[in-house]
């Protein structure tokens, strides 16, 4: 996220505040720790700083699970005056019971000075406000829990009048998706210092000035933080307050000590077209009367599409794209249907499929493809992590996933051939692009090794080679015992018959899952791993279908990765290849495409596009749209969302 501070003045000591987050501390298990605030310290094993759960950011800090879990905060200097400690708390999970209080240090003895067994789960929606009186030299949290609570965004607040210490504008490269009520375009930071004679916020100006999709929009909110401000602010664009081409959002809104994030936030209209894009002006911001300006523009935003929602036909969410265009030109995304919550099998998980017929722009009502039943003894059979084909000679369309009979996932999964012992892979295929499908195929006994303790595909897509062999990529956890003592192997699954018999070949490295395959020029394999050493990817190439494999020049090298799935496309059939993940060692954050045109060799810094910084669950699947737009359906958080891009972006 791009930053663009004003710092205004700083005021003495006696009023001063400083918010601390944690997103620039490398996750880690915390002992002790300096921050602005003071230094922080915990007993080895009870707190860490936490990846991809930040309130403000992508970090938080995790007190673990316990009776009386406890995170100290010395402060630099022992406080002459009374003060307030502010921080945002989520809750782990409902597990009871649940107890958390603030505990400040007066000479030798620890006054508990707040309790907060209210602290609710999910989205740190709980702000924890605790009274510190003068003289204090350190604060305790201390929790009694089953899994534990995070914390973020602390505060320590002088008593004294509220002043402004800064104004900061934030330009994250964040896609608008229609279907969505909320789409945060361009935001600001406000920091204050001191709690007495609060600032308010009264107008928020700004305009549209070289957008492409004025039109396209059907309101905007102002946001605060993840909430509202206000339902009165969600506005029709034509009803907003203008001064010439200024619009105006004016409001009455206090300010809280520490630094408060606003949001403008977008909602689209249905038919927006992601021909367009959206630019927000952020001009000046009205604060006690004074008018502060900003003149800072947004990221230029694209529009897309929510193809999958949280909640659409009763899921909760839907996670593991995969994306491959017909021989018809269809666009046609497959996908976990995750009724219940978004972790992995063993799960109540159906294989979902949506088709576009126009290019992305909109999409058919969803299928169920795969649907494996109930078993009485947990209520469901769970089937998932599915990748699709097209047979480029037929036009058939192929689906494969891991159904989980029971508790067979990847822990309940283990040697043996049959559903009541081991995951099964499973297969589909469609003759009339994507319309109707099979019923489902059982092909492990052809491919699975009795002693193994799983076997199936890597999520996302296969190919179909020049010779007409159909590729899968795949993997496998091998046997327990031994040196490889049931560790992962990336490998691909083949046929050559059009799909009536599939083999499969050897293990290319260990510790390597999903991955995903293309054809090289000399008609030899690249297999593009996600790898559990976390960093960056494996990549292989194999000359015989995967019976052996050598390290490609950039294994290990040239693609990081914060150990998750990613997608590697070869673009018709040239040395151009595309690739899509987390452009991050530390977070699934920046989904990145990278653009190589030496079969990846290289992957230059001027040939990669960030298409979304948020966090999310990182995964993605890339394919054609036509013969000037690359297609992408990624994960956000529960959501899967489709971008349709020009290559020629991808190539400055």
């Amino acid at each position: 996220m791009k930053r663009i501070l004003f710092v205004l003045s700083m005021m003495a000591a006696v009023t001063w505040a400083e918010t601390v987050t944690f997103d620039e501390v490398d996750a880690q298990q915390l002992k002790s720790l300096d921050s602005s605030l003071g230094r922080w310290s915990a007993e080895s094993g009870r707190a860490e700083i936490l990846r991809g759960k930040g309130r403000s950011g992508d970090r938080c800090l995790k007190l673990a699970g316990g009776k009386d879990v406890t995170v100290e905060l010395a402060f630099p200097v022992r406080t002459s005056k009374a003060s307030e400690l502010r921080l945002w708390a989520e809750r782990w999970t409902r597990a009871e019971p649940f107890a958390f209080h603030v505990e400040a240090k007066l000479g030798e003895k620890w006054q508990k000075i707040s309790a907060h067994d209210g602290i609710v789960i999910g989205g740190f929606h709980t702000e924890v406000v605790s009274r510190i009186p003068a003289g204090a030299e350190k604060v305790r949290m201390i929790c009694s829990s089953k899994a534990g609570v995070m914390i973020d965004d602390v505060a320590h607040v002088i008593d004294g009048p509220m002043q402004l210490t800064k104004i900061e504008a934030l330009n994250p490269v964040t896609p608008l998706m229609r279907r969505l009520e909320q789409n945060p375009v361009m935001g600001f930071t406000l920091g204050t210092s001191g709690n007495e004679k609060r600032l308010r916020l009264e107008t928020v100006s700004f305009d549209l000035t070289g957008t492409l999709a004025s039109d396209q929009i059907d309101s905007l909110q102002l946001m605060l933080g993840n909430r509202q401000v206000g339902a009165a602010l969600t506005q029709k664009l034509a009803e907003l307050g203008k001064v010439e081409n200024t619009c105006i959002f004016s409001l009455d809104h206090e300010l809280t000590s520490g630094d408060q994030h606003f949001w403008i936030s977008a909602k689209l209209k249905d038919e927006a077209s992601m021909n367009a894009s959206l630019q927000i002006h952020l001009r000046s911001v009205t604060i006690s009367g004074k008018v502060h300006e900003v003149g800072k523009k947004s990221a230029l935003q694209r529009i897309g599409v929510a193809v999958r929602k949280m909640g659409d036909d009763g899921s909760k969410f839907f996670r593991i794209p995969g994306l491959v265009r017909s021989n018809k030109g269809t666009l046609c995304a497959v996908y976990d249907i995750r009724y219940k919550h978004a972790g992995d099998l063993p799960a109540d998980i159906d294989v979902g499929l949506s088709r576009s017929v126009d290019g992305g722009q909109t999409w058919l009502p969803m299928q169920v493809i795969m649907d494996l039943g109930r078993d009485p003894k947990y209520g469901f059979d769970g089937v998932g992590d599915p990748a699709i084909l097209c047979d480029q000679l037929t036009g058939r369309l192929w689906v494969v996933g891991l159904w989980s009979h029971g508790n067979r996932g990847w822990h309940g999964s283990g040697p043996g051939l049959e559903p009541e012992q081991t995951a099964q892979l499973m297969m589909v295929h469609s003759d009339d692009d994507g319309a109707t499908w099979s019923q489902p195929r059982n092909l492990t006994k052809d491919l699975k090794k009795p002693e193994w303790r799983m076997m199936f595909n890597g999520p996302g897509a296969g190919i179909t080679m020049r010779d007409g062999t159909l590729v899968f990529a795949a993997q496998y956890r091998s046997a327990d015992g031994g040196e490889t003592q049931g560790k992962p192997f990336s490998t691909i699954i083949w046929s050559k018959d059009r799909g009536e018999t599939w083999h499969i070949g050897n293990g290319g490295k260990i510790d390597t899952t999903e991955a995903q395959v293309v054809e090289l020029d000399d008609g030899s394999l690249l297999l593009n791993c996600r790898d559990n050493r976390g960093g960056a990817r494996t990549v292989l190439v194999t000359k015989d279908l995967g019976a052996t494999w050598t390290p490609h020049a950039t294994d290990r090298k040239a693609l990081r990765e914060p150990v998750c799935m990613g997608s590697v496309l070869r673009w018709d059939q040239k040395k151009t290849h595309f690739f899509s993940n987390p452009d991050s060692t530390a977070a699934r954050k920046d989904m990145t495409i990278k653009r190589s045109d030496d079969e990846g060799m290289s992957w230059p810094l001027e040939k990669q596009l960030l298409y979304d910084e948020r966090v999310c669950f990182g995964y993605s699947c890339l394919a054609p749209v036509d013969d000037r737009h690359l297609g992408v359906l990624y994960e956000g958080g529960g959501n899967l969302f489709f971008l349709r891009i020009p290559i020629e972006q991808i190539s400055r």
